[in-house]
Parts: structure tokens; sequence; C-alpha cells
């Protein structure tokens, strides 16, 4: 009797043992399988524009079926990095409000917010930003800021323009406000791994709250913030819907703020369903692979990096 109830234990063991790794192994083949994919179908648009070719040219003309992703990937990184310019201190700031000087009835309130900002779908933010935000940007931001850093040199270059509120700055700003969640919440997570006997020792030999903050707990959890604004820009890269509402889907590199642009993912949602040859598939295609790549790179060194944080 207890010996087929050790069998059947055993079996059940192994069962779970076996699905379970094979659930494990379903991830990573699914990622070769995408890679594998997208790579296959850029091989077209890789032999007529070549892995540079199409990386430096900013000509986009499917009527003559001629492409080149500079301007999507320009529009890609600038929009990118004025996000992260705008989220990331504001997430830290928000970060350390809740676990260091927020009173411990509101952190839970707080928190739940910020998680709720982050489950908001991105076309509620497309709309947002087209119908509130660029209009608040046309008449009153835009023109604010053409009137004091538009006259400085070499700065006012990029506020060169008529506001119209499409532009590069709205898309940036829209995406900020994505990426804050996202950031605040491992910051948050890194802040509360602080020993609390080196924050009871800092305030035990007369420290204040900010040299606590700045000399204790923001050092100790350093490199977990820095994974968790990596974390950020690989959301924001990604992003497609919200972007496209108010950036507009202009395949020219500019350097003003206000001008119309296009992104990678934008670029792959407006024009998808309107490719009619292979070679401007194929084009696409190798698009999806850079963002791909770009992004598989900033999330695992977003993962090292939390990593070493719990370390």
């Amino acid at each position: 009797m207890k010996s087929a109830k050790n069998n059947s234990f055993e079996l059940k063991n192994k069962t779970t043992l076996y699905l379970t790794a094979a659930s494990a192994y379903i991830i990573p083949l699914i990622l070769i399988l995408m890679l594998a994919v997208l790579i296959y179908e850029s091989i077209p648009a890789l032999k007529k524009f070549g892995l540079i070719g199409f990386m430096i040219s900013t000509t986009w003309n499917p009527v003559k079926n001629v492409f080149g992703g500079a301007s999507a990937v320009y529009g890609t990184v600038v929009v990118t990095s004025l996000a992260l310019i705008f989220a990331a201190p504001t997430a830290v700031g928000i970060a350390v409000f809740i676990t260091q000087i927020c009173p411990k009835q509101l952190k839970s309130s707080f928190s739940t917010a910020i998680e709720l900002l982050a489950s908001i779908p991105s076309i509620i933010y497309g709309m947002w930003g087209l119908f509130v935000l660029a209009p608040i940007m046309s008449s009153h931001i835009e023109p604010f800021l053409q009137k004091t850093l538009g006259k400085l040199p070499f700065v006012g270059l990029v506020f060169k323009g008529t506001p119209i509120g499409i532009d590069l700055l709205t898309a940036s700003t829209i995406l900020s406000i994505m990426t804050i969640p996202f950031i605040a919440s491992v910051a948050r997570d890194s802040f509360e791994l602080t020993p609390k006997n080196l924050i009871e020792s800092a305030y035990g030999i007369g420290a204040t709250k900010w040299e606590v903050i700045k000399d204790i707990v923001l050092p100790y959890s350093k490199i977990g913030v820095y994974g968790g604004i990596i974390l950020g820009l690989g959301r924001a890269v990604g992003e497609t819907m919200a972007v496209a509402f108010v950036l507009g889907n202009n395949h020219k590199i500019v350097l003003s703020l206000f001008g119309t642009s296009s992104t990678i993912p934008t670029t792959l949602a407006n024009e998808f369903t309107e490719a009619d040859s292979d070679i401007y598939i194929s084009s696409l295609f190798y698009l999806a692979l850079i963002l791909f790549v770009s992004s598989f790179i900033l999330l695992s060194t977003a993962k090292y990096f939390s990593s070493r944080s719990k370390k």
C-alpha cells in the first residue's frame, strides 16, 4: 500500500517538474522564434539597403520603394530621452516621499495611486494628450518656452517653429507621465531595501532627514534606481498609441521640439496595413527587428541592475 502511494507521489512530482520545466523553456523559445521571424522577414530590406545604409538613410518613399530608418530611429531616441529626462527626477522624488517622508497611514494610498496610473491603457493617454494636453502646450507652454529659452543662442534652435501641440515635446511629455509609475515603483522597492539600522544610526548621530536621504538611502539604492530608469526606458521605447496621437507621422529629422516626427512603433502601427509591396513590408520588419533588439538589451540591463541591487 505504501509502495503504491509512494509511486503515485513520485509520478505527481515528475509530472509537476516536467510541466513547470516546459513552461519555463517556452519563454526563451518564443523569444528565439520571434527573433528568427524578424530576421527572416528583414532579409530583403537588408539585401537592398544594407545594414548601415538603412540606418543612416532618411528617405521613406513608399511610392518609389525606397526606405530608410534614420528618421524613425531619431524620433524614437529623442522622444524616449526627453521622456526619461522629465520622468526620472519626478519618479525618484515620488519614491523618496513615499518611503521616507509620507505618513505611514497614507503610504498605501499613494502607492496604490501610482500603480493605478500604470494600469491606464495607453490609448487613453493618447486621447487625453490630443484633446487636453496638446491645446495647453500650443497655447501656453510652448509660446512661453519660445519667449524665454527660445531667445538663447544655440538653445533657441530647438524651440523654433509654430507651436501646434502635435510635436516631439508633447509626445515626450505624455510618455514621461506613462513612464513615471514604472520608475517610481522600482525606486520605492529599492529604497525600502535600505537597512533600518543604517537609517536609525544616521538619525542617532544627528543627521537630518535630507542628509539621511542623500547620504544613506540614495547611495545604497542607486543600482536599483538605475535599473528602474532603464526599465522605464524599455517601456518608453516600445510605446505606440499614446505617442501616435500627438507626434504626427513625419519621416524627417527635425531639430525643433515643436516639429512633427515619427518613431519606430508609430511607423509600424500607422503603415503596416498600408504596405503593398514585399520590400515595404520587409523594411517595416527591419524596423521591428531594431526595436526588438534594442528593447531586449535595455531590459536585460535593467534586470542586471535589479539583481545587483538585491544582492
